[in-house]
């Protein structure tokens, strides 16, 4: 699957696919939010994926250990669970989906500054383009009636996800397939739980939601395939830089489908924060996983 798209594919088209499938993960997440609560769309798409994955998954009961289980586990909290859980319910709370990309790409910086050898004055300086270009945006969408919570959920779901790539970073990796599958499994009996206690759990028998479910499972998977396959082949800092291409796209997008509105707040945040791509991936150096 993946695996094999690795092999084919050179760095420059697994990053235009990264920055292409990852965008479209926030357009799901606003598609979701028009149609049911978050914890019931996010139940039902890991159940779904869960389903399209399980046969990669099932060879893992007879090859991980403990540890292997537990290791995925907290993977799967931190990158996809918890992660999703931020964005979903920031868009649930109206935060526009091309601020929570661009809220969700400070983690190239994050994760560069922590990951990465002989931190220079340029790594300093793209972490604080970085900020200030999420902060003018974040104070633009302030004013147009987006609230602190919505922001901090994003915020929250950016910091997960940094944590989570930077232990898979560092912890050796099973197949990609077999990751995704398994990471799928607990995120799936996270949220059925989760829903089953809140009295949620039942879908509604909608063409939208189903959509916004089958969108969700291909986003999901692309998503986090190729932004796994990125980091494992060519470094968690490449992975989380070109993340910050994701904002533009998501934000066009968006207006293309939803009529948000692009504004001057927004498009001087992207600009910014372009800035510190280009500092950020002409000097880092980061360690091997």
């Amino acid at each position: 699957m993946a695996n094999k798209l690795g092999t084919l594919a050179g760095p420059q088209l697994r990053g235009s696919a990264l920055v292409v499938a990852w965008s479209s993960g926030f357009i799901g997440a606003e598609l979701g939010a028009r149609h049911a609560g978050p914890d019931t769309a996010l139940t039902w798409r890991f159940l779904l994926t869960a389903v399209v994955l399980l046969p990669w998954a099932l060879p893992a009961f007879a090859q991980f250990g403990r540890q292997e289980w537990l290791r995925q586990g907290v993977l799967a909290l931190l990158c996809q669970s918890f992660y999703l859980g931020g964005v979903f319910w920031a868009a649930d709370e109206g935060i526009p989906a091309g601020t929570s990309a661009l809220i969700g790409s400070l983690q190239p910086a994050l994760v560069v500054f922590l990951s990465t050898k002989g931190l220079k004055v340029s790594h300093l300086a793209g972490l604080a383009l970085g900020t200030a270009g999420v902060a003018l945006t974040a104070v633009g969408d302030l004013g147009a009636g987006v609230t602190v919570f919505a922001l901090v959920l994003a915020l929250g779901a950016m910091l997960s996800l940094s944590a989570g790539t930077l232990l898979q970073q560092r912890w050796p990796a099973p197949l990609l397939a077999q990751t995704l599958a398994v990471q799928a499994l607990f995120s799936a009996a996270f949220f059925t739980v989760f829903t089953a206690g809140a009295g949620t759990l039942a879908p509604p028998m909608t063409t939208g939601f189903w959509t916004a479910v089958v969108w969700g499972v291909g986003a999901g998977i692309g998503g986090y395939g190729f932004y796994y396959l990125v980091t494992t082949r060519d470094g968690a800092a490449r992975a989380s830089t070109l993340l910050y291409l994701t904002p533009a796209a998501t934000a066009v997008w968006a207006a293309a489908m939803f009529a948000q509105p692009i504004r001057l707040a927004t498009v001087l945040g992207l600009l910014i924060s372009a800035g510190a791509v280009f500092l950020l991936r002409t000097t880092s150096t980061a360690r091997p996983g």
